[in-house]
């Protein structure tokens, strides 16, 4: 394993020394106590307990549908297992773009009942005042821009963002306005490694990639997608780093082999 060695738990400030240092940051999903424990171990820099587990774990067709309650439960769970790496909770649609008062409610009660240190919305200068709000009241935010899959019918499905100019002039004032509202990170989907490249030398905070090229100051993916447990989900920006939906499939076979067969149990697993 080829994580850095580190007890203390990391912070936000961490993040912001690492931009200036050059030091990449590594950021993945995780949903349940299990998997936040062994991402843990493994020596990630954030777990991101993303908006996504409505498509991961509950089958839905988009993020849209996620709530609130639904965030807090799997936030509660994962930092069961986190003790380390900095959390952070996406807040879900309409949980903070109705008014800013709802969103520091919201993001209120994420930070209260979950223990997270951050949590994340989507959205650039239309977002900013309410990133203000949250940041002036002591709430850590993460930015994201570029594919922003709560927009992901405005914007005409999930594509890569920022290939005209003058969406990509959009895209890097929306980063200065983030910034300039106080985010500590900014996450930047499915845009040109050229425009991703341009925004995270232009900002003073790190940026956190995926589908953004390498010139980002961090990356982040999915884990069952990294896993390879995801098996119809292939976009080209992501790479497998095992085939778990294989070996998950073999394992349960093998068990249901041996059971129809009468070899299991035996009597080493027998009292």
């Amino acid at each position: 394993m080829s994580s850095p060695t580190r007890d203390a738990p990391i912070t936000t400030r961490d993040f912001l020394a690492w931009k200036s240092k050059n030091r990449k940051i590594v950021v993945v999903t995780a949903y349940d106590a299990l998997f936040g424990r062994l991402v843990d171990e493994a020596g990630v820099d954030c777990v991101l307990v993303g908006d996504s587990v409505n498509q991961v774990l509950a089958g839905e067709p988009s993020t849209l549908s996620a709530t609130l309650e639904q965030m807090i439960y799997h936030a509660r769970a994962v930092r069961r297992g986190v003790t380390r790496a900095l959390m952070v909770v996406d807040l879900p649609f309409l949980s903070y773009q109705v008014s800013r008062e709802e969103a520091v409610r919201n993001a209120g009660r994420v930070m209260k009942e979950t223990g997270a240190q951050a949590v994340k919305l989507e959205g650039g200068a239309a977002m900013a005042a309410t990133v203000g709000a949250l940041v002036e009241i002591g709430i850590p935010v993460m930015g994201h821009l570029g594919l922003t899959p709560q927009s992901v019918h405005a914007l005409g499905g999930y594509r890569v963002q920022g290939r005209d100019e003058e969406t990509a002039r959009r895209l890097e004032s929306d980063a200065a306005a983030l910034e300039q509202a106080g985010v500590f990170s900014i996450v930047l989907e499915l845009l040109p490694a050229a425009l991703a490249g341009r925004i995270t030398a232009a900002r003073g905070v790190p940026t956190i990639g995926i589908g953004a090229g390498a010139a980002c100051d961090g990356q982040v993916l999915v884990l069952p997608d990294l896993l390879g447990l995801n098996d119809d989900f292939a976009p080209k920006f992501l790479k497998r780093y095992a085939s778990l939906g294989d070996e998950v499939r073999k394992a349960v076979g093998r068990y249901g082999d041996e059971v129809r067969a009468g070899t299991y149990p035996d009597a080493a697993h027998s009292f």
